[in-house]
């Protein structure tokens, strides 16, 4: 089988289940296991992703307004490559190629190939779509040890919850303010915590300073979308703090590699409930880091 994957969650959940001698391309924003590096790309963006945050919102919105798509799919390459299987999704039209477009694609080759469309917005939404993976791959078995394997990492996590439970809220994006949802809700559970700001399943919401403090969190974790630890000091450092601080002053401020392990639905996202944990008990980790203005 020839499989193509079209965002970062799906490579890394065909490569968790042993899978990945089959993948002949993926998105450009794969990078993990680091081998995947190497594969074909068949995705693009015109994002410059080193604008910061609230140039990146401007130029996300002003693509939308234009009608043009803010990731692109290389049909051609995609042809050439004859897959059987096109892996997508229908969460986010700004995190990946939305499956409207891959059916349209898959429909106009020689030879159409099947495309599966993950759909996951809560923990047991992603833990299927593994499964569902794992099934079109042939790899059913591979897929339930891989689902146990999460799931009983996830019961001791909840055996091991803070008393009493923190109330958390989860930042996805700073300019503006984003607050996470999808799966992120199913985390803070999973790690022993409360997110008041948002309930599993629900789309990430824009919101003010003023309302996230109001809030009264006892935490506050960000994970931006699509950044890593350094990305995310950046974005904070640059924030006018006079409208921020009275939520980033008032209760710990904890930065969480969101890149890595929340905002990707696949395997890592335990990885991301297990780092939720220590961030409540205060224990920095790889990918997890407490944040000082002015550090």
């Amino acid at each position: 089988m020839r499989v193509v994957t079209l965002l970062p969650g799906a490579t890394e959940i065909v490569a968790a289940l042993g899978g990945g001698g089959l993948l002949v391309a993926v998105s450009h924003e794969c990078d993990h296991p680091a081998w995947v590096r190497s594969l074909p790309r068949v995705t693009s963006t015109p994002l410059d992703p080193s604008l910061p945050g609230a140039a990146i919102d401007a130029e996300v919105r002003r693509l939308g307004q234009a009608g043009r798509a803010v990731i692109a799919v290389d049909a051609a390459a995609i042809s050439r490559l004859a897959p059987d299987l096109i892996i997508a999704q229908d969460l986010c039209e700004v995190c990946a190629v939305a499956d409207g477009t891959v059916h349209r694609l898959a429909d106009a080759m020689p030879h159409p190939p099947a495309v599966l469309s993950l759909s996951g917005r809560t923990l047991q939404g992603v833990l299927d779509d593994i499964e569902r993976v794992a099934r079109a791959l042939d790899l059913a078995d591979e897929g339930e040890e891989l689902v146990a394997g999460l799931r009983s990492r996830l019961g001791r996590l909840r055996r091991s919850a803070p008393q009493p439970r923190p109330r958390v809220v989860c930042v996805e994006w700073l300019e503006p303010l984003y607050l996470a949802g999808h799966w992120v809700p199913d985390l803070v559970e999973a790690a022993g915590g409360t997110d008041v700001a948002a309930c599993p399943g629900a789309h990430s919401a824009v919101s003010t300073w003023e309302a996230a403090a109001a809030l009264r969190p006892d935490l506050v974790l960000v994970m931006l979308c699509g950044f890593g630890l350094e990305r995310s000091r950046l974005e904070l450092d640059r924030l006018d703090l006079p409208a921020a601080g009275q939520l980033l002053r008032s209760s710990p401020v904890w930065l969480l590699d969101g890149n890595a392990y929340t905002s990707r639905p696949g395997p890592r996202i335990v990885d991301g409930a297990e780092r939720l944990q220590s961030a409540m008990v205060g224990e920095e980790r790889t990918g997890l880091t407490r944040w000082q203005p002015g550090q």
